[in-house]
C-alpha cells in the first residue's frame, strides 16, 4: 500500500477563536426533589429528567441535540475525519466458526454492512450458505443478531435479536434448509442463552413490562421457561423462579451429550450459585450455593463433572467433581491455580485447552486430561484471543487473535503437528508496521503497578506534545485487554497517543484485583486512573492541555469521578453511557445487580458517605473550571438509563463557570453500545473525535 500521511487538523489554531466562549445553555427548569439517607437531606432538582419518556424530557433532549449539533458542525475537519473512518471501516471481518453437530456456524461482516451475517458449512473449505441476514431485519441497520441453538436434527435454527440496542431480545425459529420462518416467537427475553433439548428449547425472560416503564422499570422475577417447537408462548412451561428472591437472575444450559440441564443463578454478588441435574435419573447435585465465587460448567466425562471457578483460587482452577461424590471435600483440582488468570477452559482432542491472561494479554496453553502441561500455542504478539473453537474428539482448534494494530485473524492449530495456520485475515487498508503496541507499567499508591497498553505512530517523541487520550473502565472483574479498532488508528495515524489503563476493579490480575476497587474500595480505581494520567505527563508523553480521559459505563462513571476529582489534568472527557447518580443507580432497569460492586445507599450509613462522597452527579461545584465535557448515551439504553447523563449534564451545565462547553450526545434507536450498527458507529466514533482533536490541538 503506498505511504500516506493523514494530516488533518493543520489549522485548528486558525479556527479556534470560533467555537470559544461561554456557551448559552438551553434553560433546565429545578424542580424539589428531596431524598433522606441516614438523616442526611440530599437534593434532587433534576429528577424529572428520569422521565425519558415525557414531553418535557424530549423539549430538553431537542434543545440538547441542537446545541450539541451546531457546535460539532463548525468543526472544520468534521467531514474528513468521517470519510476517512468509513475508508478504513471499510473491510470485512468474521468471527470463529463454531460447530454444532455436522455443520460449522460463523458470522461474517462485508465491508460496510451494519449487522454481521450469519453463515453456515458443512466444510471450512467452503463459505457456505447464508443462514440469516440482519440487515434485512430493520431499514437503518438497528437489529442485531444476539443468541443461537440449533436443533439436535439441524433442521431448526433458534436466535434471538435486539432491537434498537434494547437489552429486551426476541426469539425467532427458522427453517434452515427452506428460509422458513415458523410461528413461533417469544417476547420480554432478557439476560438469556437458548438451550436446546428434545423438542423445543429452554430460555429466561421477565414478565411483561408496563409499556410505559419498557426501558426504565426495575427488572425483576426473572424465570427459566420450557418452549416446545409450535406451542404459544402463553403455554410454555415454567422450569424455574423464585417468588421470594425478586432479584436473581437465572440460566439454564444443556451439556453437549444432552446428559446434564446447568443452572446457574446469579444476584448482586461476584459470583453465582450453580447446581447440575441429571437428564437420565432426575438426580440434583448442589456445586455451589452462594454468590460469593464463579462456578462455570466446562465439560462431563462418565460421572465426572468439570468446572472453571476462582473457589479459594482468586485466578481460577480447574476441578472435577464425581456425580456419587459430590461434597467439597471429595473435589479434585485438575489444573491448579496459576500466577495468570485462567479465563476458559475447553476440551478439544481430549485435552484441555486454556486460555489464560498474562499482564492483560492472552496466553494458551494445552493440558492433557490429567492436567499435565504439554505445550503452549504461540501467539503473534501482545494481544487477545476473543475466541477459542473445537471439539472433543477432533484434532484442531480454531483461535482468533487481535492487537491495538492488527485486525482479527483466524488461525487453525493442528494438535498432530503442533503448528497454527492462518485460517482468515481482515484485509484493513492501512499498514500495521507504521504503528507501535507498547505496554508500561505505571506506578500507583501503594505499590499497585497499573499496566498501560499505548497505541502510537512510529516516530513519536516524548516531547510533551502529544494529543493523548487515556482510557479505563476499573469494574466487574473485566479485564482491558489490546484489541483493534478502526477509530484507534484514526487517533493515531494523525499524532495521537492512545493509552488503555488496567484499573483496579477490572479482572486482569483476577479476583483480589477486582476485590480492590469494589464498594469501599471504590477510590483506587480512581486513584489508579489519576496516577497514569500524572504518569503520561510526567513521562512527556503529553501534558494536561493535551491529555483526554474516555470511558463507558463504569467507565463512565470513572470519567465523571476523576473529572471531578482532578479537573486540572485534563483538557477534555468523554464520559460515555455512564453510571453517574450514585445513589438512585439501583433503582432502574438491572441496576440493582451492581451492588455486588458498588455497594447501596441503603445498605449502611458508610457506604451512604462513600457513594455520595464521588458520585458525578452530586460532586460538580460552582466556581472550577472543568475540562470540555462531551458525554454520550442513547435512547434505548435500557442498562444504564439515559437520565443519568441528563442528570450530570445538566447540573454541569448550571455550575460549569469556565469558557470550556459541557455538551451532550444523545443517539437515536440505540442502547448501551451492544449491537450498535457499523453507520451510527462510524457517525459517533466522528463526533468524539472530532471534538477531542479540536480542544487538544487547539490553543493552548
Amino acid at each position: 500500500m503506498k505511504k500516506r500521511n493523514i494530516i488533518l487538523f493543520v489549522l485548528i489554531v486558525v479556527f479556534s477563536d470560533r467555537l470559544s466562549g461561554q456557551i448559552k445553555y438551553p434553560i433546565t427548569k429545578k424542580v424539589e426533589a428531596e431524598d433522606i439517607y441516614w438523616n442526611v437531606s440530599v437534593k434532587d432538582p433534576y429528577r424529572w429528567l428520569e422521565n425519558d419518556r415525557s414531553e418535557e424530557t424530549a423539549d430538553w433532549v431537542k434543545m440538547q441535540r441542537q446545541l450539541t449539533n451546531s457546535f460539532l458542525g463548525k468543526i472544520p475537519f468534521r467531514q474528513k475525519i468521517h470519510d476517512r473512518l468509513t475508508h478504513l471501516w471499510n473491510y470485512p471481518s468474521m468471527t470463529v466458526p463454531y460447530k454444532k453437530h455436522r455443520l460449522f456456524f460463523y458470522t461474517k461482516i462485508e465491508k460496510l454492512q451494519n449487522q454481521s451475517v450469519l453463515y453456515a458449512t458443512d466444510d471450512l473449505k467452503n463459505q457456505g450458505w447464508m443462514v440469516l441476514d440482519p440487515n434485512k431485519l430493520s431499514k437503518d441497520g438497528t437489529v442485531a443478531l444476539t443468541e443461537t441453538a440449533l436443533s439436535d436434527d439441524e433442521k431448526y435454527l433458534v436466535y434471538s435479536i435486539a432491537r434498537a440496542g434494547s437489552d429486551w431480545n426476541e426469539i425467532c425459529v427458522k427453517d434452515i434448509k427452506t428460509g422458513q420462518l415458523l410461528p413461533d416467537h417469544l417476547y420480554w427475553v432478557k439476560y438469556s442463552s437458548i438451550a436446546w433439548y428434545k423438542n423445543g428449547f429452554f430460555y429466561s425472560a421477565f414478565d411483561r413490562p408496563i409499556q410505559t416503564k419498557v426501558l426504565t422499570a426495575s427488572s425483576e422475577y426473572h424465570k427459566v421457561f420450557f418452549h416446545k417447537l409450535g406451542d404459544r408462548q402463553s403455554d410454555d412451561r415454567l422450569v424455574v423462579e423464585n417468588r421470594e428472591a425478586p432479584k436473581r437472575l437465572f440460566d439454564a444450559a444443556i451439556s453437549e451429550d444432552k446428559r446434564f440441564f446447568i443452572l446457574s443463578q446469579e444476584e448482586a454478588g461476584s459470583g453465582n450459585a450453580l447446581s447440575v441435574k441429571s437428564l437420565k435419573n432426575g438426580v440434583s447435585i448442589v456445586i455451589s450455593r452462594d454468590f460469593d465465587s464463579q462456578f462455570a460448567f466446562i465439560d462431563d466425562e462418565g460421572d465426572d463433572l468439570y468446572f472453571l471457578t476462582n473457589y479459594k483460587a482468586p485466578c481460577f482452577r480447574l476441578i472435577k467433581v464425581n456425580c456419587n461424590h459430590p461434597a467439597e471435600k471429595d473435589w479434585q483440582t485438575i489444573i491448579p491455580e496459576q500466577k495468570e488468570v485462567l479465563q476458559s477452559c475447553q476440551v478439544v482432542n481430549h485435552c484441555f485447552v486454556c486460555l489464560y491472561m498474562k499482564d492483560a494479554h492472552s496466553e494458551i496453553s494445552l493440558y492433557d486430561h490429567n492436567g499435565v502441561f504439554k505445550s503452549e500455542i504461540k501467539l503473534p504478539g501482545i494481544g487477545t484471543v476473543n475466541a477459542i473453537s473445537g471439539k472433543k474428539d477432533e484434532n484442531w482448534v480454531c483461535y482468533s487473535y487481535t492487537s491495538m494494530n492488527t485486525p482479527v485473524k483466524i488461525f487453525r492449530y493442528d494438535f498432530q503437528t503442533e503448528k497454527s495456520t492462518l485460517y482468515f485475515q481482515s484485509p484493513a487498508a492501512f499498514n500495521p508496521d507504521e504503528f507501535v503496541v507498547e505496554q508500561v507499567f505505571c506506578p500507583g499508591k501503594n505499590g499497585t503497578k497499573i499496566p498501560v497498553f499505548l497505541l502510537y505512530k512510529k516516530g513519536i517523541k516524548k516531547d510533551s506534545n502529544n494529543p493523548t487520550l487515556l482510557y479505563g473502565y476499573g469494574g466487574f472483574d473485566i479485564s482491558l485487554t489490546p484489541s483493534f479498532s478502526v477509530k484507534n488508528i484514526v487517533w493515531a495515524e494523525n499524532g495521537g497517543i492512545y493509552a488503555m489503563a488496567c484499573l483496579r476493579g477490572g479482572g486482569e490480575y483476577g479476583e483480589s484485583w477486582h476485590e480492590a476497587g469494589m464498594k469501599m474500595h471504590k477510590q483506587n480505581v480512581f486513584d489508579d486512573c489519576i496516577s497514569v494520567a500524572e504518569y503520561l505527563i510526567k513521562e512527556k508523553y503529553t501534558i494536561p492541555q493535551k491529555l483526554a480521559l474516555m470511558g463507558g459505563s463504569n467507565g463512565g462513571l470513572l470519567v465523571g469521578a476523576v473529572v471531578n476529582q482532578r479537573p486540572d489534568l485534563f483538557r477534555a472527557a468523554i464520559p460515555q453511557v455512564g453510571v453517574m447518580d450514585m445513589l438512585r443507580y439501583n433503582k432502574f432497569t438491572i441496576g440493582w445487580s451492581w451492588a455486588g460492586d458498588y455497594g447501596t445507599a441503603e445498605e449502611s450509613k458508610a457506604m451512604f458517605h462513600y457513594l455520595y462522597q464521588y458520585s458525578p452527579y452530586y460532586n460538580i461545584k460552582q466556581g472550577i473550571k472543568y475540562p470540555a465535557i462531551l458525554a454520550t448515551t442513547a435512547d434505548h439504553d435500557d442498562r444504564v438509563v439515559p437520565a443519568h447523563t441528563f442528570k450530570y449534564i445538566a447540573r454541569m451545565q448550571e455550575l460549569n463557570t469556565g469558557e470550556n462547553p459541557t455538551l451532550v450526545r444523545i443517539e437515536t434507536n440505540a442502547g448501551h453500545g451492544a449491537g450498535k450498527p457499523v453507520s451510527k458507529m462510524i457517525d459517533e466514533a466522528t463526533d468524539v473525535w472530532s471534538f477531542l482533536f479540536y480542544f487538544l490541538k487547539g490553543k493552548i
